[in-house]
């Protein structure tokens, strides 16, 4: 598993780029501020990790508020697969930090 920092991350948003990206925050997070991608909360994505419609090669970046969750989420990608998962570094609220 790979990580992403919050700065290239950002740049890639901001370039507009298409990018398969996974939060596993519960929904109210994802509904009180989100990045876009899809919203799989981690209790429900440890249940059935194949409800992600990505391919195994496709690039996965998954992101939680701070690292933590979405690097469970990565660790389970990577063993059912996936092999371009990158997690995001220090999570939502560092991209926060650079957005303002």
């Amino acid at each position: 598993m790979a990580a992403i920092d919050g700065k290239e991350l950002f740049a890639r948003l901001q370039k507009g780029e298409h990018l398969n990206l996974l939060d596993v925050r519960e929904e109210i997070e994802y509904h009180t501020y989100n990045i876009g991608g899809k919203n799989i909360p981690l209790s429900k994505f440890k249940e059935n990790p194949d409800q992600l419609t990505c391919n195994k090669t496709d690039e996965i970046i998954v992101v939680c508020k701070v690292g933590l969750r979405s690097e469970t989420a990565a660790k389970i990608l990577m063993k059912n697969g996936y092999i371009q998962v990158r997690n995001l570094t220090g999570g939502l609220r560092a991209l926060q930090k650079l957005s303002k």
